[in-house]
Protein backbone atom coordinates (compact mmCIF):
# COMPACT_ATOMS: atom_id res chain seq x y z
CA UNK A 1 0.00 0.00 0.00
CA UNK A 2 1.38 3.39 -0.96
CA UNK A 3 -0.78 5.73 1.11
CA UNK A 4 -3.41 5.95 3.79
CA UNK A 5 -5.83 8.83 4.24
CA UNK A 6 -5.80 10.42 7.65
CA UNK A 7 -8.78 12.32 8.85
CA UNK A 8 -9.35 11.52 12.53
CA UNK A 9 -11.17 14.78 13.26
CA UNK A 10 -13.73 14.35 10.51
CA UNK A 11 -14.18 10.65 11.42
CA UNK A 12 -15.03 11.60 15.00
CA UNK A 13 -17.22 14.46 13.81
CA UNK A 14 -18.97 12.13 11.37
CA UNK A 15 -19.64 9.58 14.09
CA UNK A 16 -21.18 12.23 16.37
CA UNK A 17 -23.20 13.77 13.50
CA UNK A 18 -24.59 10.35 12.51
CA UNK A 19 -25.80 9.77 16.04
CA UNK A 20 -27.39 13.21 16.23
CA UNK A 21 -28.74 13.72 12.71
CA UNK A 22 -28.76 10.36 10.92
CA UNK A 23 -26.31 8.64 8.55
CA UNK A 24 -24.13 10.58 6.11
CA UNK A 25 -25.52 14.01 6.95
CA UNK A 26 -22.15 15.66 7.36
CA UNK A 27 -19.83 13.09 5.80
CA UNK A 28 -20.76 14.24 2.32
CA UNK A 29 -19.77 17.82 3.10
CA UNK A 30 -16.49 16.79 4.70
CA UNK A 31 -15.32 14.49 1.91
CA UNK A 32 -16.53 16.64 -0.98
CA UNK A 33 -14.64 19.69 0.28
CA UNK A 34 -11.39 18.38 -1.23
CA UNK A 35 -12.31 15.17 -3.09
CA UNK A 36 -9.30 13.10 -4.09
CA UNK A 37 -8.56 10.47 -6.71
CA UNK A 38 -5.36 8.46 -6.64
CA UNK A 39 -3.89 6.58 -9.58
CA UNK A 40 -0.71 4.61 -10.00
CA UNK A 41 1.33 5.16 -13.13
CA UNK A 42 4.62 3.59 -14.05
CA UNK A 43 7.09 4.88 -11.50
CA UNK A 44 4.79 7.27 -9.65
CA UNK A 45 1.63 7.78 -7.66
CA UNK A 46 -0.65 10.64 -8.73
CA UNK A 47 -3.13 12.34 -6.40
CA UNK A 48 -5.75 14.63 -7.92
CA UNK A 49 -7.83 17.07 -5.86
CA UNK A 50 -10.76 19.11 -7.13
CA UNK A 51 -10.05 22.75 -6.29
CA UNK A 52 -12.32 24.79 -8.59
CA UNK A 53 -12.82 28.34 -7.42
CA UNK A 54 -9.87 28.18 -5.01
CA UNK A 55 -7.32 30.96 -5.28
CA UNK A 56 -4.00 29.22 -6.14
CA UNK A 57 -2.32 31.48 -3.57
CA UNK A 58 -4.53 29.88 -0.90
CA UNK A 59 -3.60 26.28 -1.68
CA UNK A 60 -0.80 24.80 0.43
CA UNK A 61 0.88 21.44 -0.07
CA UNK A 62 3.31 20.29 2.61
CA UNK A 63 4.97 17.05 3.60
CA UNK A 64 6.25 16.39 7.10
CA UNK A 65 7.43 13.07 8.53
CA UNK A 66 5.69 11.05 5.85
CA UNK A 67 2.37 12.91 5.97
CA UNK A 68 1.27 14.90 2.92
CA UNK A 69 -1.11 17.74 3.82
CA UNK A 70 -3.21 19.66 1.30
CA UNK A 71 -4.94 22.75 2.66
CA UNK A 72 -7.06 25.17 0.68
CA UNK A 73 -9.32 28.11 1.39
CA UNK A 74 -12.25 29.20 -0.74
CA UNK A 75 -13.88 32.48 0.17
CA UNK A 76 -17.39 33.48 -0.70
CA UNK A 77 -17.59 36.64 -2.77
CA UNK A 78 -20.94 38.39 -2.46
CA UNK A 79 -21.80 41.66 -4.04
CA UNK A 80 -23.58 44.30 -2.01
CA UNK A 81 -27.30 43.69 -1.78
CA UNK A 82 -27.07 39.93 -2.46
CA UNK A 83 -28.60 37.45 -0.06
CA UNK A 84 -28.35 33.68 -0.59
CA UNK A 85 -31.45 31.82 -1.72
CA UNK A 86 -29.83 28.41 -2.23
CA UNK A 87 -26.39 27.71 -0.83
CA UNK A 88 -24.81 24.35 -1.78
CA UNK A 89 -21.20 25.33 -2.48
CA UNK A 90 -18.78 24.96 0.40
CA UNK A 91 -16.66 27.88 1.57
CA UNK A 92 -13.94 28.11 4.17
CA UNK A 93 -10.71 26.26 4.88
CA UNK A 94 -10.36 22.55 4.13
CA UNK A 95 -7.55 20.09 4.78
CA UNK A 96 -6.77 16.54 3.64
CA UNK A 97 -3.93 14.49 5.09
CA UNK A 98 -2.43 11.40 3.51
CA UNK A 99 0.22 9.18 5.08
CA UNK A 100 2.84 8.22 2.50
CA UNK A 101 4.53 4.83 2.60
CA UNK A 102 8.30 4.49 2.74
CA UNK A 103 8.12 3.24 -0.87
CA UNK A 104 7.47 6.80 -2.08
CA UNK A 105 10.09 9.52 -2.54
CA UNK A 106 8.68 12.42 -0.49
CA UNK A 107 11.69 14.59 -1.40
CA UNK A 108 10.76 14.58 -5.11
CA UNK A 109 7.06 15.51 -4.91
CA UNK A 110 5.78 17.85 -7.62
CA UNK A 111 2.44 19.70 -7.68
CA UNK A 112 0.57 21.53 -10.45
CA UNK A 113 -2.82 23.26 -10.55
CA UNK A 114 -4.60 23.31 -13.90
CA UNK A 115 -8.28 23.85 -14.71
CA UNK A 116 -9.36 23.48 -11.08
CA UNK A 117 -7.48 20.20 -10.52
CA UNK A 118 -4.50 20.07 -8.18
CA UNK A 119 -2.26 17.20 -9.29
CA UNK A 120 0.45 15.90 -6.99
CA UNK A 121 2.99 13.47 -8.43
CA UNK A 122 4.99 11.32 -6.03
CA UNK A 123 7.73 9.12 -7.48
CA UNK A 124 8.05 5.52 -6.31
CA UNK A 125 11.52 4.84 -4.90
CA UNK A 126 13.72 2.85 -7.24
CA UNK A 127 14.08 -0.05 -4.79
CA UNK A 128 10.27 -0.34 -4.52
CA UNK A 129 9.63 -0.56 -8.27
CA UNK A 130 8.70 -3.96 -9.67
CA UNK A 131 11.53 -5.80 -11.37
CA UNK A 132 11.82 -8.99 -13.33
CA UNK A 133 13.60 -11.91 -11.71
CA UNK A 134 15.40 -14.25 -14.06
CA UNK A 135 14.68 -17.94 -13.54
CA UNK A 136 17.62 -20.19 -14.24
CA UNK A 137 17.39 -23.73 -15.61
CA UNK A 138 17.64 -26.90 -13.52
CA UNK A 139 21.09 -27.68 -12.25
CA UNK A 140 22.00 -31.29 -11.86
CA UNK A 141 23.17 -32.34 -8.44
Amino acid sequence: MYLTTLDPISRDFDRIARRAFGPATFRTAVTTALPMDTVRREGELVLRFDVPGYDPEKIDVTVDRGVLTVSATREENREEGESPVVRERLFGSFTRRVRLSDNLDADAIEATNHDGVLEIRIPVREEAKPRKIEVSGNKEL
